[in-house]
Formats: structure tokens, C-alpha cells, sequence
């Protein structure tokens, strides 16, 4: 059995707060924070550092996470072979993803599924444009949006709070918008489906047309240009919360957010009976995404 202080500390990490985590326990804080501190004790060393806006692992807690995730896959997947839980779950597995969201999100859970399922023939493909998966090409995809067209069943694993930001390099040089209005004065970054931005403020729901001030299908571009002083974008936490955490990025218009309708999905086709494989990642991203993407303020909870 996989020791439970361990199996906590993962948890944590996963999470990406103390206070994350116990929420997805249903314990307390300070009993989690408790048993996270007697196992630093019981090594020796510092594992995470401890603030009331980020947990960040400390050198000594990555390599403790390094060492026992490949050791915990190892271990589940053994456990599975012995029960004979994987003779069903195999063949090929497509599946697709937003780009950003794909490489920072989805990425870092397969290692442990593929240990998990030996047998599954998985295909990733990253993409930002529209995929049909009425053609066939593909499984299963990560769907960021407010719906699900029909004939699609969506599992939703979070919701995209969005912001709007910029860095301070862009507010010094330009000026920082007051009002909503204001932003017709700026440099707005968005990709060429993004706009008209859907925002929530004070006086509800408001529509701010506008016009980016590059042409790009990439949201990784606009991400990267928000960074680099181009413009005020509308980007999600999930993307952006490192940068703003550090201060690479700062919010603009607080009062104003994305629509809260905006989900994160695993989504497929509507069919009599879903195949093994495509439940069983459903159910990994679920396990590994939900803790990571519940609904949270702009900065994490105090741990």
C-alpha cells in the first residue's frame, strides 16, 4: 500500500493548495496542514513553500513528487494487472485539446494513464481550431466554451474564469483603463474567434466589441504578446495565474470578468455504449483536472 502521508502530499501538489485539497477530502485544513508538517518531519526537510497566495514545491518536495509519481502509476498499474481490470482497456485512444490548455494541463496527467493502460494507443493532437468529432478522427476532445453542441455529451471538469490583464510595461507606457469605455483607447489582444468579449461586471452582462490589435488563431500568441507589452487580453486563470502570481501580469478592470458560463469539458459523441478506454480516461482527467480546476478567487486560498 502506497504510504497515506504520501499519498497526501501528491494530492496537495495536484491540488495546488492545502486548502484545495481539503476541500476535495472533506477535511479540515488544519488536519491536512498538520499531517503534511509531520512528514517533513519525519524526512527531514522542507517540502513546500508555504504562502497565502501559491504552494510551490521546495527542491527537496519536487524530487519527493518526481520520485513517487512514476512510483505511484507503477503501483496502480500492478494493481489493476492482478485484479485483471486492464484486459478491457486497451486499443487506440484519440484525443484533442486546446493548445495551451493541452501542454499545460492535459499533458502532465497522460504519463500516468499510459503507465495505468499498457495497451492503450494513444494519439494527442493540440490544436486551436474547431474539430468535428462527428468525422471520426477523433475520441475524445477538451472543449473550453459555454455549450455543448448536440449530439455531444460534455463531463465538465472546471470552469474558465477569464481576466482581463496586461503588463505593467503596457499600463506605464499607455495608461491604465478606468472604465470599460476606456478600452477603446487600447491596444486590445485577442484571438480571431475571441471577440466581441462577453463580460460580467457591476451593471451584469456586457458585450465590448472592439478590435485586437494582432490577427492570430494561436491563444498562445496572444498570451505571449500580453507578456510582452503588446495589449490588455482577456485570459483564463488557468493560463495566466503563474504570471500574475509573480507579477509578469496584472489585472485590469477587477470589476470585470469572462462569462462564468464558460466550462471546461471532455467531450464525445452520443453512442448506445461509450468504449472502455475513452471512460477510463474521462475518469483519469476527472480524478487528476477536477481538484486543479475548481472554482477558485484570483489568488488561492490562505493554506
Amino acid at each position: 500500500m502506497f504510504d497515506p502521508d504520501y499519498d497526501l502530499f501528491m494530492q496537495i501538489v495536484a491540488s495546488g493548495s492545502i486548502s484545495a485539497a481539503a476541500r476535495s477530502r472533506g477535511q479540515s485544513v488544519a488536519s491536512l496542514s498538520k499531517r503534511l508538517v509531520r512528514l517533513e518531519a519525519r524526512l527531514g526537510v522542507r517540502l513546500v513553500h508555504r504562502t497565502t497566495r501559491q504552494l510551490s514545491l521546495t527542491a527537496a518536495g519536487k524530487d519527493l513528487h518526481d520520485t513517487l509519481l512514476p512510483l505511484r502509476a507503477t503501483l496502480t498499474a500492478a494493481e489493476d494487472r492482478i485484479a485483471g481490470r486492464l484486459a478491457l482497456v486497451t486499443g487506440p485512444l484519440r484525443i484533442t485539446a486546446p493548445t495551451s490548455f493541452g501542454r499545460m494541463h492535459v499533458a502532465p496527467c497522460l504519463p500516468e494513464f499510459l503507465a495505468r493502460f499498457p495497451e492503450v494507443a494513444l494519439r494527442v493532437d493540440l490544436s486551436d481550431e474547431f474539430v468535428d468529432l462527428h468525422g471520426g478522427h477523433h475520441d475524445l476532445a477538451i472543449r473550453i466554451g459555454a455549450r455543448i453542441d448536440s449530439g455531444l455529451v460534455g463531463h465538465r471538469l472546471g470552469t474558465s474564469r477569464r481576466v482581463l490583464c496586461a503588463a505593467p510595461g503596457y499600463l506605464a507606457r499607455f495608461g491604465e483603463p478606468a472604465r470599460l469605455a476606456d478600452l477603446s483607447n487600447h491596444r486590445l489582444l485577442a484571438t480571431d474567434s475571441q471577440l466581441p468579449w462577453h463580460l460580467v461586471g457591476p451593471e451584469g452582462t456586457v458585450l465590448h466589441r472592439g478590435q485586437s490589435h494582432i490577427h492570430t488563431n494561436s491563444s498562445e500568441i496572444v498570451r505571449e504578446l500580453a507578456l510582452g507589452g503588446c495589449g490588455i487580453a482577456l485570459r483564463s486563470l488557468w493560463d495566466v495565474s503563474e504570471a500574475l502570481e509573480r507579477g509578469a501580469l496584472v489585472p485590469v478592470l477587477p470589476a470585470y470578468q469572462g462569462s462564468q458560463d464558460v466550462g471546461i469539458f471532455a467531450v464525445h459523441t452520443l453512442a448506445p455504449k461509450l468504449s472502455t478506454r475513452v471512460r477510463a480516461l474521462i475518469d483519469h482527467l476527472n480524478d487528476r483536472l477536477v481538484p486543479r480546476l475548481q472554482d477558485r478567487p484570483m489568488h488561492d486560498d490562505p493554506v
